[in-house]
């Protein structure tokens, strides 16, 4: 950290000077007209936002960072054995320092990688979590700083700047405060000389730092920039500019996090719910809410027949996915060389696809998505008459959300043509001994994981090649993500899963309802519904299910203070009999038999593991900034 603290330049808007390859001299006879001032960036809005704008460029993608990605860490997915390098495998082995490029030889962690290779282009290998936002923060307090030399510009633009900025400074300090804990939050721009003694502050003393930086963006930004003056220049071409719904949307989720248990207890020793923070948290996502109900911006839950489109497109044109209900994406260049790798993450080898790193749904994790009435799975091994639930029929009547996401025995695979030797793999074989079963390069648990990619994503189908123009990336929030944020924060705030916020007109029960509802799914049941403590493993299974492998999991574990205790250790296969009545053309009334579950393995964590560690070298610069416990 000392290096984001101290050496990153002073001024980081980066001036291109073409210079021949003559003589020094040549170089040193340069007319005075040449030289570029210290705050030719910050005089005029076009100027000024072109220096903003190298913030989007810090922000990294998470989807498409190698060849191969990881990014679910909790108990929801398990990596293929033939590799061992992704941090999923490592958080499995109890070594969390593996988010550290220090301890990373492959150098694939979206989190850190070798700072010196760090940059702001458009390379996906050059961009990580740590390095680029302690020099996003940096830039941000320089902007900020330089704010009034700001005088070429409207209100509207001083404010669109203004506003990006505090929403960046926010961003980058609540990433790091989810892993780590308390920081310093660093609001000005230190000098390069100045010693550096800035103590760690707590969870809630530095989430109220982000709140006000949030609220301020908020207060600053439009709901939409084609509906102002200035973005009117760049119309349709705004989507991924900072507006009030991203702002409002941090907000919330800033204050959310500071009031859940983990955080509660490291900020005041209580492992329950802070709920004033909660309540602040469901006035930002009330406020956000009313703002896209009301048709105040272009934010809207997509139809469940184009659900796929939050997180790819396919014959598009290398569209961006998300639609409408993407709220914070970060830009993306080079779309088909990073998708081409990440496609074939979630097929078996050599059965669909070429390749040997595969990430599976765990059996358990599974389990979350119940049946289509909207009632759990209470043991996925027993037949349970009051949700329907067969274990004999274990693909019938689920939610509709399953059959997007999972890839389940009998599913057909293929359409083209196959050779004829390969002709009984057009249908997933992930019954115990299958073809699809290989632990190395196929599936380890008897599911496939296909939310990110199409069915059409095989060697010959070839959905994956360029000329379908596969293009896959997350958000880091959606639209779905806030109703059920709101769900949490407003049932704990008001000690009711039938409480609202004053101002809006949806109920914590209503806001899951209306997920639901999208994609036909049974509301929750009454008997979940009549005290916060009923209701909250119902909130946790939905957020389960809906936001399933988008990256949520393991910082929600963490938050609930669930990560270390079983059965959230577990990771588990589902192993069973095809029946002989198996029929391809109807998968999800196929019968199966002898259906159970095995435990492939169990995390062994302990109180420390809630915490990332920080780097031993950070640590190490001065007192006041000590290591998290335990490492």
């Amino acid at each position: 950290m000392k290096k984001y603290f101290k050496s990153i330049v002073k001024y980081s808007f980066l001036f291109s000077i073409v210079f021949s390859a003559s003589s020094c001299e040549d170089y040193l006879d340069i007319t005075q007209e040449a030289v570029v001032s210290e705050t030719a960036a910050f005089e005029n809005f076009t100027r000024f936002q072109g220096f903003t704008e190298e913030l989007y460029m810090c922000i990294p993608d998470f989807t498409n960072a190698y060849w191969t990605n990881s990014w679910n860490w909790g108990e929801d997915e398990i990596q293929s054995t033939a590799r061992d390098f992704h941090f999923v495998v490592k958080i499995d082995n109890g070594n969390f320092l593996g988010w550290q490029s220090e301890n990373d030889g492959w150098q694939a962690g979206w989190m850190n990688r070798n700072r010196n290779n760090m940059r702001t282009s458009g390379d996906r290998f050059q961009k990580d979590l740590w390095t680029l936002g302690w020099y996003g923060i940096r830039k941000a307090n320089l902007g900020l700083a330089n704010i009034d030399l700001l005088e070429e510009a409207t209100q509207e633009e001083k404010n669109l700047i203004k506003g990006q900025l505090l929403f960046f400074r926010g961003w980058f300090h609540f990433q790091f405060m989810q892993y780590f804990g308390g920081l310093p939050y660093i609001d000005k721009v230190i000098p390069g000389d100045a010693p550096i003694q800035l103590p760690r502050l707590s969870y809630a003393e530095c989430a109220e730092k982000a709140a006000a930086d949030f609220r301020a963006a908020a207060d600053l930004l439009p709901a939409d920039w084609d509906n102002t003056v200035t973005g009117k220049r760049t119309e349709t071409k705004n989507a991924l500019r900072i507006n009030k719904i991203m702002a409002l949307g941090y907000l919330g989720k800033n204050y959310l996090w500071a009031g859940s248990p983990l955080m509660n207890k490291v900020s005041t020793g209580s492992e329950s719910y802070n709920a004033e923070f909660c309540k602040k948290a469901s006035e930002a996502f009330a406020e956000l809410l009313n703002i896209t109900e009301s048709g105040g911006s272009k934010h809207a839950l997509l139809p469940f027949a184009k659900y796929s489109d939050n997180f790819y497109t396919t014959g598009q044109n290398w569209a961006i996915p998300g639609g409408t209900e993407a709220i914070f994406r970060g830009p993306y260049l080079g779309a088909h060389s990073s998708t081409y790798g990440t496609a074939k993450q979630y097929q078996p080898a050599p059965i669909l696809t070429d390749g040997d790193v595969k990430f599976l749904p765990t059996a358990n994790y599974v389990d979350n998505y119940g049946m289509a009435n909207g009632l759990p799975i209470a043991n996925p091994t027993q037949a349970d008459p009051v949700s329907g639930y067969d274990p004999s029929y274990p693909w019938k009547n689920r939610d509709p959300r399953f059959y997007n996401d999972i890839i389940y025995d009998g599913v057909k695979m293929v359409s083209g043509t196959m050779p004829a030797g390969s002709a009984s793999d057009r249908y997933a074989n992930l019954f115990s001994g299958g073809s699809y079963r290989n632990i190395s390069t196929g599936s380890r648990t008897g599911y496939l994981l296909y939310k990110f990619i199409p069915i059409t994503a095989n060697l010959y189908d070839g959905g994956y090649n360029y000329g379908n123009n596969l293009n896959i990336h997350l958000p880091w929030m959606r639209l779905s993500d806030i109703y059920l944020m709101y769900a949490e924060a407003t049932a704990v705030a008001y000690n009711s899963p039938t409480a609202k916020d004053p101002s809006y007109n949806k109920t914590a029960v209503d806001a899951i309802n209306f997920v639901r509802d999208r994609a036909g799914v049974g509301h929750v049941a009454s008997k979940f519904t009549g005290s916060v403590d009923a209701f909250m493993p119902e909130l946790r299974r939905e957020r389960a299910v809906e936001l399933a492998f988008e990256g949520h999991r393991f910082n929600d574990l963490r938050r609930w203070m669930l990560l270390i205790k079983s059965p959230y250790t577990l990771k588990k296969s589902l192993e069973f009999d095809r029946d002989a009545s198996f029929n391809p053309a109807t998968p999800k009334t196929n019968k199966v038999n002898n259906l159970r579950q095995v435990t492939i393995l169990e995390r062994n964590f302990s109180e420390k593991h809630y915490w990332l560690p920080l780097k031993n070298a950070d640590v190490s610069m001065y007192l006041e900034f000590p290591q998290n416990p335990g490492w």
